[in-house]
């Protein structure tokens, strides 16, 4: 499986790039169209406002236990995926790099206050080792996370995010089907906005722009 896509780039030390990036075709795309959908009409709150996202325990890619109030008092640019994925999770993190690196050269003391966070849902094979070497290709600050199945599988109704394991080739190789949300979450640890799959780097940096270099005005 490593010898595949993105994982052939990381090995021999290269940066990913568009051509390093396979299409696709097992995404159920009926989930990403409306899972978070669903999430929005299942989960108000008492005052009407939607309830997206939660508490959680996890483990980086340090070892080291990580809460979501650690994050608290920062930006949360937040993502589901596996290091496996030969596709949608690097370009997912790639976009989240590019739009930080692009923030920073407008605000840097700002942009500092966005974190990224990808959050496997392959426990099995997404150890902290792996995670370490994974988000070492993308961007310096990237918090990579996991933890055990029955919590990211809570984790994942939380934030409206489908996963399964698809069988693949020989007997236990498999990818994970996943939707490929990006969740922007605020530092009251509350959800702001999500961006769907095809959303570019621009997008990001526009959202990003309004919602944290505009409104922390006097900020830093």
């Amino acid at each position: 499986m490593r010898g595949t896509g993105n994982h052939r780039a990381l090995e021999r030390g290269g940066v990913l790039t568009g051509a390093d990036l396979p299409r696709c075709g097992w995404v159920r795309r009926w989930w990403c169209a409306t899972g978070f959908a669903l999430v929005v009409a299942l989960a108000p709150t008492s005052s009407g406002a939607v309830s997206v996202g939660g508490p959680f325990e996890l483990v980086d890619q340090r070892g080291a236990t990580r809460t979501d109030e650690d994050f608290r008092g920062s930006y949360m640019l937040l993502y589901f995926g596996f290091t496996y994925c030969p596709d949608t999770c690097p370009t997912a993190l790639l976009k989240i790099t590019n739009a930080l690196e692009e923030l920073v050269e407008r605000d840097v003391a700002k942009a500092e206050r966005i974190v990224p966070v990808f959050i496997s849902i392959d426990p099995a094979r997404d150890t902290p080792e792996v995670l370490r070497s994974y988000a070492e290709h993308f961007h310096p600050r990237l918090v990579a996370l996991t933890g055990t199945q029955r919590e990211l599988e809570r984790l994942g109704r939380a934030y409206g995010v489908f996963f399964a394991k698809v069988p693949m080739g020989e007997p236990g190789e498999y990818l994970m089907d996943h939707t490929g949300f990006v969740y922007l979450i605020g530092p009251d640890g509350k959800y702001i906005e999500h961006f769907e799959s095809d959303a570019s780097v621009a997008d990001l940096v526009d959202a990003l722009q309004r919602h944290v270099l505009l409104t922390e005005v006097g900020g830093s």
